[in-house]
């Protein structure tokens, strides 16, 4: 382990710096894929390219620190016509007023409420992604499925979930634009 740290310590961070395009955060999501690495030290027996699955932990760490950004950063009136990952992880601003509070209090209760309607597997897999934020590897280690299986109940979650909120009368106008 300590041999891969230095000869591709300078590569990954130079990797995550190229990414992040900030030095502060190019150190973080370093230490995040070293943890990552360090978590997944017996697979690296079976890894023939380790340059390649080092490059591969530290983009899908950054895209999903990048996701998780933007879950955090968008509020539902900045919402596409098509319902899309920011709906359902709403966090209030710090500078939000009484009013857009209770907008997404409201919103929240409308989500809550159709992923209950939702089938259980559907529903399980948006909450562990959404709410509690698990990597998919986490989800298909408690879920004991596969990856793609996760990638796959997560999309047709979400496309249910859309469909729901279309067609109920009530929540089509948080979803839709005016």
């Amino acid at each position: 382990m300590e041999s891969l740290y230095t000869e591709y310590n300078r590569y990954i961070y130079h990797l995550c710096l190229k990414l992040t395009r900030n030095k502060v955060e190019a150190e973080d999501l370093m230490q995040e894929v070293w943890l990552k690495v360090v978590r997944y030290e017996a697979s690296i027996k079976e890894v023939d390219h380790v340059k390649a699955w080092l490059t591969t932990i530290c983009m899908n760490t950054f895209r999903d620190r990048y996701r998780k950004n933007v879950r955090r950063s968008k509020h539902v009136q900045q919402q596409p016509e098509g319902l899309d990952i920011s709906l359902l992880d709403l966090i209030p601003s710090d500078n939000a007023g009484a009013p857009e509070l209770l907008e997404q209090q409201d919103v929240s209760e409308l989500l809550q409420n159709k992923i209950s309607e939702l089938d259980s597997i559907y529903r399980t897999t948006i909450v562990y992604f959404y709410v509690h934020q698990l990597s998919l590897i986490e989800i298909a280690e408690a879920m004991k499925v596969s990856i793609g299986t996760v990638k796959s109940r997560l999309f047709r979650g979400k496309q249910r979930l859309k469909d729901l909120l279309l067609e109920d009368v009530q929540t089509r106008e948080y979803v839709l634009p005016a």
